[in-house]
């Protein structure tokens, strides 16, 4: 497969997780454990931040470190920053608190873009219930015949008119994206767009300027980290891996 280089935006505000890249899962802060997993899928992984402390935190481990200015609107934005002077093709955005990403959740990504299927791709999965489709903090995307989406919302889509829904009917927009470098320029040149500000969903802006967004299927979505309750759980979720040596 042709070489692509894993993107990770590190922003040290977070409203809900105050100084997330920073805070300790089993010993390494957050953004360390998930750059360490990025290495296990390819040694090309750049972390972008607009913080000292954060750059700091991983200068014992083989990633490039890019400071982004802090006044930049989205993680997006910081990703286009690190590589735009730099020589690549395909970019893969992986968010800095996806400490249990795995290659099952990045080479459908890349293997989209490298066969020109789109310049944008992106990953979904099923839902575990229908409670977990239902909260508005889990993303559902209808795709066409060809896997390209249709359409992405917090809201329940499709709409089951016909009875109580299930949780095979919805489908899980995992938020790992990739880009061709052309494609990730053109994104941050257009302003945001009126369904992106209703819905607070920046893919949205892609389908908004009618492009494609190919939706690979991954088995299921990695646990990402935005509260103190998700930093316990993913702490017995990591003993359990490194009980079965992951």
């Amino acid at each position: 497969m042709e070489e692509f280089v894993i993107v990770i935006p590190a922003r040290l505000g977070s409203t809900r997780l105050p100084r997330k890249p920073l805070q300790q899962l089993k010993g390494k802060p957050l953004i360390v454990r998930t750059a360490e997993s990025c290495l296990k899928i390819t040694e090309k992984v750049i972390v972008t931040t607009d913080s000292k402390e954060v750059a700091e935190a991983l200068k014992n481990i083989n990633v490039e470190v890019v400071m982004t200015p802090s006044e930049l609107p989205s993680g997006t934005d910081r990703v286009f920053e690190a590589v735009k002077e730099k020589n690549v093709k395909y970019i893969i955005n992986v968010q800095g608190d996806e400490p249990f990403v795995k290659k099952e959740h990045v080479l459908p990504v890349a293997k989209a873009l490298l066969e020109g299927k789109a310049e944008f791709a992106t990953v979904a999965a099923p839902f575990s219930s229908i409670e977990e489709a239902e909260s508005p903090h889990n993303v559902k995307v209808i795709r066409d015949k060809n896997n390209y989406a249709l359409y992405f919302s917090r809201s329940l889509i499709p709409f089951p008119r016909d009875g109580k829904p299930n949780a095979s009917t919805f489908l899980k927009h995992v938020g790992i994206y990739g880009y061709t470098k052309e494609a990730l320029e053109r994104f941050v040149s257009w302003d945001r767009g009126k369904l992106e500000e209703i819905e607070k969903l920046e893919q949205l802006r892609i389908l908004e300027n009618g492009e494609k967004i190919y939706v690979a299927d991954v088995p299921s979505a990695p646990f990402g980290i935005d509260t103190a309750e998700d930093l316990k759980r993913a702490e017995k979720i990591l003993e359990k891996e490194m009980e079965n040596g992951f």
